[in-house]
């Protein structure tokens, strides 16, 4: 099952991240909102996927699926995160990743890479993606709702 996550969700979902070695810094209960969770059916928290909002775009960010998960629930994972986006009122989603084996999967989703000077300005107030500019092999994109 995919759902948009809560404040309920926040302890699980901070040591889910923990766990994948990536930060939590920003997440929130009011925060927790913009995440999406894949869930089995005894509620195991099995996939995440973030949105960072900023006017009318967006930062995916914190994708995290357990090992075994069907590239169809990560294709799901991306649908839902699209309608979520449309109804925060975003139109550009972005994304980085540093992961070569990711390239034409988010391609093939729609994704178009983007050089990181073509990246709004408001992202800079994005501590991920300060993160990210300071990694030498992240690759950038872009998605248009």
């Amino acid at each position: 099952m995919i759902r948009r996550a809560n404040g309920d969700d926040l302890v699980s979902l901070k040591a889910f991240l923990a766990k994948a070695g990536l930060g939590t810094q920003g997440l929130t209960e009011e925060t927790a909102g913009y995440f999406l969770v894949i869930e089995n059916e005894d509620r195991t928290l099995r996939g995440t996927l973030g949105i960072e909002p900023f006017k009318e775009n967006g930062l995916l960010r914190s994708l995290v699926v357990t090992s075994g998960q069907a590239e169809s629930d990560i294709y799901l994972l991306f649908q839902h995160a699209f309608l979520l986006a449309k109804e925060l009122g975003i139109v550009t989603l972005f994304l980085a990743t540093n992961k070569n084996g990711t390239v034409q999967f988010l391609q093939i989703l729609g994704f178009q890479v983007v050089d990181k000077t073509e990246l709004p300005q408001e992202l800079s107030q994005s501590a991920h993606i300060n993160h990210i500019m300071s990694v030498d092999n992240s690759i950038f994109f872009k998605f248009s709702l």
